[in-house]
């Protein structure tokens, strides 16, 4: 198992110790420990149920976890009386779901937040916005409301969304898998200029060919445990552990 001794290095934005999750008698995560540099895209893949979300849910403490200690950027956010809404600013955070206001405009959406939490003036905050939906290829969309907009473009919205925030870390759940395939091209295309811009990430996701082409590391999950993790090269040419190459064989010959 690569569950073992953790060593924390000077350029780890993301240092997670001993994390365990347990649900009743459901044991989603199993003594995990993990660390992320800086400007570092870690792909995580794995059967369902193999703990991949719920991992990235307590990276952002939206799953309370049930033992172990999560760091983000020198802060420890699994400590009692932490800010939570503080430490949130420097996660960006993107769903299966948009999660979109319906209500609202595409900028609208992108600029809720930057004046809610960051107490931006109107002004300044619409040109946060109109930045951040440009950046996504959505300059021209901006008057427009979700239901006029197609899966791909709400998911990009919800991109800009967490971006206008300026995180230090984007988290993405499954990004791709409620649009339809002709769609799931224009999201990926945002998150590849985003890591050429050195956003650190960490993806589940089961997009095999842009894990082996955008990935600096590639995590295999399952049973709540990293079983195998390493280089894409590594991990989809020569895997080292029987699970990690019976679940590739499944995905990659469907």
């Amino acid at each position: 198992m690569e569950n073992g001794t953790l060593p924390v290095g000077k350029s780890d934005i993301v240092v997670i110790q001993g994390l365990s999750k347990t649900y009743a008698d459901l044991r989603a995560l199993n003594d995990v420990n993990l660390s992320v540099k800086r400007e570092e895209v870690v792909f995580i893949i794995g059967p369902s149920g193999s703990g991949k979300s719920t991992l990235l849910r307590c990276i952002n403490r939206l799953e309370e976890p049930t033992a172990g200690s999560i760091s983000i950027a020198g802060a420890t956010i699994t400590d009692r009386g932490i800010n939570l809404n503080r430490v949130r600013q420097d996660i960006g955070m993107v769903f299966q779901s948009f999660n979109l206001y319906p209500h609202m405009t595409a900028l609208g959406n992108v600029v809720l937040a930057l004046r809610l939490v960051r107490k931006m003036r109107k002004a300044e905050a619409r040109d946060k916005g109109l930045t951040v939906l440009r950046e996504v290829g959505l300059a021209d969309k901006i008057a427009s409301y979700p239901a006029e907009l197609s899966g791909g473009q709400q998911q990009r919205v919800a991109i800009a969304r967490a971006l206008a925030m300026e995180p230090k870390i984007m988290l993405f759940d499954e990004p791709t898998s409620a649009l339809d395939p002709a769609l799931v091209g224009e999201v990926l295309s945002v998150m590849r200029a985003m890591r050429d811009k050195g956003m650190t990430m960490i993806i589940v996701s089961h997009e095999m060919d842009f894990a082996r082409e955008a990935a600096d590391r590639v995590i295999f999950m399952d049973e709540g445990e990293i079983v195998e993790q390493g280089p894409p090269q590594q991990i989809f040419v020569n895997p080292s552990h029987p699970r990690t190459r019976e679940f590739l064989s499944r995905m990659l010959n469907t």
